[in-house]
This record gives structure tokens, C-alpha cells and sequence, in this order.
């Protein structure tokens, strides 16, 4: 059940998804961004939870990611020349999510994929509500979101800001991922968890201030 869920969460509702988005005449890039990141996330997350590999968590949302930007190839809605910080936007948010993942399946063992996918949930809400009523979220709420690190990576790749101009959310996502497998790999000791909540909200904190 879980490969089914990260199938349809991860790979076939952010596609339909990214169709109906590349044919609407709006801007692509602000508005593809955090179907991707939601992509990344649900695939990632759960595919590690479900396993308790956070290779199997990284491979699954790097293909997801790989054939999201194929069908804004194919759509005409990217340029090549954007894919090689693309590449990296979507490297490190597998990373992140993977071990987030990872982290799940070692402490709540075969429900990890839940708690996964409740979070996936909770933030793609937050990432829709942003996307449909701009300004109506506090950029501080939004700037606690992994997934909004994600989607600020993606829209700056996607767009003439590259990697750089996204260095600040990149560096959140590696940053806590670091933390997190750090709490993984010491499971079950409990002062890790401090760690990393220090870490996150250290990260959320540098995004806030420094958002491309």
C-alpha cells in the first residue's frame, strides 16, 4: 500500500498536476515550483519510511523529479539550459526528504509511511493555500516549511535565478537532513532531537531573511 500511495501522491497527482499548470498562460516557474517540491517530498518520504533505505527514499524521488522536468521539456516550458541547477535543486531536496523519511521508518518502524504522508499532507495544504491566496500565510509560517525550501530551489532553477540566488533554502535542506540522520543514526538516544529542532528552526530563520 505504501508503493501505491507514493505512486499517486509522489508521481501521479503532481503530474497532472504540472499538465495543468504548463497550460495556463500564467508565469511557469512560481507556479510549477511547489508542485515539484510536493512531488520530491511525497515520494521521497515515503518511499525511505516504507523501506528504511534512504537510497531507495533519494532514487525514488530523483525519478519523480527527472520526469517532472521532462514533461516541462516536452511542454516547452523550461529551457535546457536551466537544467543543470535544476538538477541540483532536486538532488538536494531528495536528499532531505529521504533521510526525513529514513528517520521515520527507524523510530515509528512499519507506521513511519504514515507519518510521512501526514506530514506531506499537512505541508502540500500549505504550499496549495500560498499558490491560491497569495500573501494570506505569514512568510514566517511558510518560512518553517521544508517543502517551501524545496519549492524556492525550484522556482529560482526554473528560473533566471540559478543555484545561487537559492543558497539559502539549498543550505536549509541539506542542513537538516545532516541533523536528521545525525537523530537516525543515534536512535533511540533522545538529545539529537534537540539538534536538530535547534537546526531547523536555525535554517527556517536563515530562509526567512535570505529567500530568493
Amino acid at each position: 500500500m505504501a508503493w501505491a500511495v507514493a505512486g499517486v501522491a509522489g508521481a501521479a497527482a503532481p503530474a497532472l498536476a504540472l499538465l495543468a499548470v504548463a497550460a495556463d498562460p500564467f508565469p511557469f516557474a512560481p507556479r510549477a515550483a511547489p508542485v515539484v517540491a510536493v512531488g520530491l517530498m511525497a515520494s521521497g518520504m515515503t518511499a525511505a519510511a516504507a523501506t528504511g533505505r534512504l537510497r531507495v527514499g533519494m532514487v525514488a524521488a530523483g525519478l519523480v523529479g527527472a520526469g517532472l522536468v521532462l514533461i516541462a521539456l516536452a511542454l516547452g516550458r523550461t529551457a535546457a539550459g536551466h537544467l543543470p541547477a535544476v538538477a541540483f535543486a532536486i538532488a538536494v531536496a531528495s536528499f532531505s526528504f529521504a533521510a526525513r523519511g529514513a528517520l521515520f521508518a527507524r523510530s515509528a518502524g512499519p507506521r513511519g509511511w504514515w507519518i510521512a504522508l501526514a506530514i506531506v499532507a499537512g505541508e502540500a495544504a500549505m504550499l496549495a493555500t500560498a499558490a491560491a491566496l497569495p500573501g494570506r500565510l505569514p512568510a514566517w509560517l511558510l518560512a518553517l516549511l521544508p517543502a517551501q525550501w524545496a519549492s524556492m530551489a525550484v522556482r529560482s532553477a526554473l528560473g533566471d535565478g540559478g543555484t545561487l540566488a537559492a543558497w539559502a533554502p539549498l543550505l536549509a535542506l541539506g542542513g537538516t537532513a545532516a541533523a536528521t540522520l545525525l537523530v537516525a543514526r543515534l536512535w533511540p538516544r533522545r538529545w539529537p532531537y534537540l539538534a536538530m529542532f535547534t537546526t531547523w528552526l536555525a535554517m527556517s530563520v536563515l530562509v526567512l531573511h535570505h529567500a530568493p
